[in-house]
């Protein structure tokens, strides 16, 4: 049988996202001690996550089997959590407790990601799924929930992951063209300009692209948090395909890494843990030098957890069933 060819564009895309994670937890501790960290910051929440939720959408499009979901997300979720609370009680010192009903850290999109595959093929049965489930992300935004199993963040992300099985690469080609990837790439400079000299969203929370926390945990009004979170949307959906655009669509020296994502997903999570909780170093971030040796750090931890050692135990992990 053929082995299917890969997509370098989504490779490519992936590699680009995930430095993104890494570096937006990395800054998370010291980002509003820094401008251009602080905007840096916002920048990577408005669409690192909803792009990667969209491509994890786009490569479900198959119904998964439940030895599937099992496998590949339910137990690496509790053996991950399980990892996470031994280095937190015994290595960290860190206050905490083994539920599995409220994700540690990053493990959040495991639990989502299981959540979205098995509803997804029943959601899209439905008429106008895709506006309702946007309708649906809004409307959480009224209740506080918590970080209960991850509801309002699945809820707030679905429609990324929905329309990512809607997508077809089909509808790029008539703007993967030079005329297309210039108007791309000044749209994108443009809104760089509008971040970086803006004053509204400075008066605003970054937790508001989190999809975590409710308008009155946001400090707004239900009609203010209703409008900011359809902008949020908005902008979102925009970035996705902006960066479809002007992203290589050709096999690069670093495609490689955007199938081997997952292990650094997890492993910087590792990371990021022992240097918040047992020492004081990304708190005292402030200057330029000190944030571009920050990023230049990110960028060495991803290369790292990269490695094969890191994504042989992911697999592992991901196949015990």
């Amino acid at each position: 049988m053929e082995k299917k060819q890969r997509e370098y564009l989504f490779d490519n895309y992936k590699v680009l996202l995930i430095v993104l994670v890494v570096i937006g937890h990395f800054i998370e501790p010291c980002y509003d001690q820094n401008p251009f960290l602080y905007e840096l910051k916002w920048g990577i929440v408005a669409f690192h996550m909803p792009a990667f939720i969209f491509i994890s959408g786009y490569f479900s499009k198959k119904v998964p089997s439940v030895k599937k979901l099992v496998g590949g997300l339910v137990i690496p979720y509790f053996v991950y959590e399980v990892i996470y609370y031994l280095l937190y009680t015994f290595v960290l010192d860190k206050e905490t407790e083994l539920y599995f009903t409220r994700p540690k850290f990053t493990l959040w999109y495991l639990m989502a990601l299981c959540v979205w595959r098995a509803a997804a093929p029943a959601v899209r049965r439905m008429p106008y799924h895709l506006p309702v489930s946007v309708a649906a992300g809004l409307a959480v935004g009224l209740f506080g929930i918590g970080n209960f199993l991850s509801i309002p963040r699945i809820i707030f992300f679905f429609p990324f992951f929905l329309a990512g099985m809607e997508f077809d690469r089909a509808w790029l080609a008539r703007f993967r063209n030079p005329r297309g990837y210039m108007g791309a790439l000044a749209v994108l400079g443009s809104m760089a300009v509008i971040l970086f000299t803006d004053e509204y969203h400075r008066r605003l929370p970054v937790k508001i692209f989190y999809g975590r926390y409710s308008y009155e945990e946001l400090g707004m009004a239900s009609v203010e948090g209703l409008l900011i979170r359809v902008v949020c949307y908005g902008i979102s959906f925009m970035l996705i395909y902006l960066f479809m655009l002007v992203l290589p669509t050709e096999k690069k020296s670093y495609s490689y890494l955007g199938e081997r994502t997952m292990a650094v997903y997890i492993f910087h999570g590792l990371i990021y843990s022992c240097l918040k909780y047992g020492s004081t170093v990304l708190g005292s971030v402030e200057s330029n030098a000190e944030s571009v040796l920050l990023i230049l750090f990110c960028i060495m931890v991803v290369w790292i957890v990269s490695r094969r050692p890191f994504v042989q135990v992911t697999n592992k992990i991901a196949h015990l069933v």
